[in-house]
C-alpha cells in the first residue's frame, strides 16, 4: 500500500501560506490535534482564509482569530465567533445545508484540507468516522489532503471514506473526539417532548436536529417501533431508542435497516456502539440533506427548534432580537422534505416563553429578523401548552392555533395583536 508522508503536528503551520484557502473538517470530526499546531504558531496563519461548518455547541474554537489578516468562510455563528463576525473577518454565507456542499464542490479547489480519519481498513479505505457532512465535496480537488489518523475514532464500514493512497500527509494522532453530553430536560422540555411525540408513529423515518428539547422528544419514543433515521446528526438519545428496540429502519423506503446521519456527535458510549454496528452509516450533506432524497422516504418527520414563531407560522431559528446567533442549518432542507414526503410531518418545538417577560410565540417576528422556516412549509408547532397544526388552515385559523399554545399570560395580548394585524391584510 503506498502511502502518504508523514508529519509532527508542529509541522503542521509550515504548510501555510499567505492567500491560501484552508478546509477544516467540523462536527465532532474536527482535528484536535491540527488546531492545537496552527494555535501554537499564530503567525503561520496570517493572510490564510479557513473554510468550516462548523457546529455551534459542539465546535467552539475561532479560525478568523489566529491573526489579525486570518479570516474565515463559515455557515453559522456561533458564539465564539462574533468578535470576529462583527469585525467583518467571518465570511458568514446563510444557506442551506444541502446547498453547503454544492457551494463548496463548486468553489475553486482548496490548497490544503485538514481531515480528521480513521486508519486505513485492509482495503485501504480510511473511514471519515464521525463526519461525512461535507469533505467528499472537497478533498478529491485539494492540492495537499493533510489528515490526522486517530485509531480513536469508529471505523464505520458504511461511509464514503477516503483512499489512503489519495492523502499527502498524516499525522499520528492519540486521544478522545470531541463528546457531547446533552444533559437532562427540565420540566418544560419533557412537557414539549410529551405533545411532540403524539405525532410520531411506528414505522415513521426521523430527523432530529441538536439540542435538549429534540433529545427530549426521543427520550418519548422508546414504546414505538420499527422507526427509522435519515439525519444530520445522530446522537446518544438515538443510541437509546436502538438498545430499547425502537430503531430498526425495517419500514424505510430505502436504505432499509441503516441510520443514516451527516454527523455522529454524542458521547464515548454512541462511538463505541459504532465500531460493531452495521446499521451505522455515513453520508454527505447532498444526501442526508437533499430534499428530492428525503421526499423519496414515506412518513417522513423532521424535529427542529426556533427561537421564535410568529402568528403566521414563520420561524426565525437563527437570530435573537435581531442578532445572528446561528445560521440557516438544515431546517428548510428537512421541512421541505416532510412537506413532499407521502405520509411526511415537519415538528418545531419550543418553549411558549423566554424567562418571564418574553413571549416566543409572537405576534410579529422581532425587528431585522430573519425567516428561517417559511409559514408555507411549516406543519406542526409545538409548545409545553400543546400542539398547534397548521396544515391545511387559513390565515385566522393559524394565528388562533398558535396563540392557543402561547403561554396563558401572553395569549390576551397576541389576541389584541392578530385582530389588529388582521385588520390591515
Amino acid at each position: 500500500m503506498s502511502g502518504p508522508r508523514r508529519l509532527k503536528a508542529a509541522e503542521v503551520p509550515g504548510l501555510l501560506r499567505p492567500g491560501m484557502r484552508v478546509f477544516v473538517h467540523g462536527g465532532a470530526g474536527e482535528p484536535l490535534l491540527i488546531q492545537a499546531a496552527l494555535r501554537a504558531d499564530p503567525e503561520a496563519s496570517a493572510g490564510v482564509e479557513y473554510v468550516a461548518a462548523l457546529t455551534p455547541g459542539v465546535n467552539d474554537f475561532d479560525y478568523a482569530a489566529l491573526h489579525p489578516t486570518t479570516r474565515m468562510e463559515g455557515y453559522f455563528v456561533a458564539p465564539s465567533q462574533r468578535d470576529s463576525f462583527a469585525a467583518g473577518k467571518l465570511r458568514f454565507l446563510p444557506i442551506n445545508y444541502c446547498l453547503i456542499w454544492e457551494h463548496l464542490a463548486a468553489s475553486p479547489p482548496v490548497d490544503i484540507a485538514f481531515l480528521n480519519l480513521a486508519p486505513p481498513d485492509a482495503g485501504g479505505r480510511c473511514s471519515l468516522g464521525l463526519g461525512a457532512d461535507f469533505p467528499s465535496a472537497v478533498w478529491p480537488r485539494a492540492k495537499l489532503i493533510v489528515a490526522q489518523i486517530n485509531p480513536a475514532l469508529p471505523q464505520v464500514a458504511d461511509d464514503p471514506g477516503v483512499p489512503w493512497d489519495r492523502l499527502h500527509a498524516v499525522i499520528e494522532a492519540e486521544g478522545p473526539p470531541i463528546e457531547q453530553e446533552v444533559g437532562a430536560p427540565d420540566a418544560t422540555m419533557r412537557a414539549i417532548a410529551r405533545h411532540a411525540a403524539g405525532l410520531i408513529r411506528d414505522r415513521d423515518t426521523l430527523q432530529i436536529g441538536i439540542g435538549k428539547v429534540q433529545s427530549a422528544i426521543l427520550g418519548e419514543l422508546k414504546d414505538r417501533r420499527d422507526l427509522g433515521f435519515q439525519s444530520g446528526l445522530i446522537s446518544d438519545a438515538v443510541l437509546d431508542l436502538v438498545e430499547a428496540g425502537a430503531v430498526t429502519g425495517a419500514a424505510k423506503t430505502f436504505e432499509k435497516g441503516l441510520i443514516v446521519g451527516g454527523l455522529y456527535v454524542g458521547t464515548r458510549r454512541l462511538y463505541d456502539w459504532m465500531w460493531q454496528a452495521p446499521q451505522a452509516a455515513l453520508r454527505a450533506a447532498n444526501h442526508t440533506h437533499a430534499t428530492p432524497v428525503i421526499a423519496r422516504l414515506d412518513n417522513f418527520v423532521s424535529i427542529n427548534s426556533a427561537v421564535e414563531v410568529d402568528l403566521f407560522g414563520q420561524c426565525n431559528a437563527e437570530m435573537v432580537a435581531g442578532r445572528q446567533v446561528s445560521g440557516t442549518g438544515g431546517f428548510a432542507d428537512f421541512v421541505r422534505g416532510a412537506r413532499l414526503s407521502r405520509g411526511g410531518r415537519s415538528i418545531v418545538a419550543l418553549p411558549s416563553r423566554a424567562g418571564a417577560k418574553a413571549s416566543r410565540i409572537v405576534a410579529n417576528l422581532s425587528e431585522g429578523t430573519v425567516v428561517t422556516g417559511a409559514r408555507s412549509d411549516v406543519d406542526c408547532i409545538v409548545t409545553e401548552q400543546g400542539v398547534a397544526d397548521l396544515r391545511a388552515k387559513s390565515v385566522d385559523e393559524r394565528a388562533e392555533a398558535l396563540i392557543a399554545v402561547a403561554d396563558p399570560a401572553f395569549r390576551g395580548d397576541l389576541a389584541q395583536q392578530w385582530r389588529e394585524r388582521r385588520a390591515r391584510l
